[in-house]
């Protein structure tokens, strides 16, 4: 957070990733909400679809209970079409898909999320 108390907004699209890093690790669930659109969808690792901030709260709430440990990674430079952006990262294990879109004010937010794009093996 800044020293006024907000959440750093994404001024690029690559800061998304970081932001989740950052915030998943402190257990930050509103702050991870705050990464997407009202009506983002989040893909689950079950095939699932958790469409719209409450849904996507659910999701990290269920996900950060058990206190995972997460790490920047890899971050691709972002795709950046207009006001959209496609953003991904290699992972331990994987690698993620986003969409992002370019907010009024200029800040970025996601869109759609596939946290993990590889198949299980």
């Amino acid at each position: 957070m800044s020293d006024d108390g907000e959440r750093q907004r994404a001024r690029e699209p690559e800061d998304l990733s970081r932001f989740f890093a950052e915030r998943a690790n402190t257990g930050d669930v509103e702050g991870l909400v705050a990464l997407y659109e009202p009506d983002a969808v989040l893909a689950l690792p079950n095939g699932d679809v958790a469409a719209g901030a409450q849904a996507i709260r659910d999701a990290y709430q269920a996900l950060l209970a058990g206190r995972p440990a997460f790490n920047n990674g890899y971050q691709a430079p972002a795709l950046v079409n207009g006001e959209f952006a496609l953003t991904s990262t290699v992972i331990p294990g994987g690698a993620t898909a986003e969409l992002a879109r370019r907010q009024p004010d200029g800040t970025w937010l996601w869109v759609i999320d596939r946290p993990n794009i590889l198949a299980p093996t």
